[in-house]
């Protein structure tokens, strides 16, 4: 039995990642074993061509709860797909490919492009991205990158000292 050079990286139930084509250095993703594909959240989106090939021109707000910053980002469109969304209403939605970046290592993922401004999350790692590379504590959040702690924690864990 061949043996593979890399181990698996184990994550939690929610990351912080980085989609460095699109000029997003970080942003919090929640870990959806229930999803096929990875979405992010984005809107205006636009698609358009260049040099005969489909692309897609849309914007991202990569922190949660906040209008900045805004980003602006382009890709080359590899598919259009129906998707049922977590209401389970289908929907129409805009599939590109660009890399993920966690726990130092780099790979290329598959992206569906929805709003998700009513969301918890940005974006969700559904199980494509994490196939053959990632394996998932569902009791632990943020295993491979740290978390912000708010001043509630920070004042709850001092309170508790």
């Amino acid at each position: 039995m061949k043996r593979r050079s890399r181990e698996k990286l184990v994550i939690g139930w929610r990351e912080w990642v980085a989609l460095p084509e699109l000029g997003i250095e970080k942003i919090k993703v929640k870990v959806d074993t229930g999803a096929r594909t990875s979405a992010l959240h984005a809107y205006r989106v636009k698609r358009f061509e260049r040099d005969g090939k489909g692309y897609v021109r849309f914007y991202v707000h990569p922190i949660q709860r906040r209008k900045r910053p805004e980003i602006r980002c382009e890709a080359p469109l590899i598919d259009e797909r129906i998707v049922i969304s977590s209401n389970g209403k289908p929907e129409h939605r805009y599939v590109i490919e660009t890399r993920v970046e966690i726990g130092g290592r780099s790979w290329p993922i598959e992206v569906t492009l929805t709003n998700r401004d009513e969301m918890s999350f940005r974006m969700l790692l559904g199980r494509q991205a994490l196939r053959r590379r990632l394996v998932v504590d569902p009791g632990r959040s943020y295993r491979l990158t740290a978390a912000k702690r708010s001043r509630r924690t920070k004042k709850t864990k001092e309170t508790a000292a």
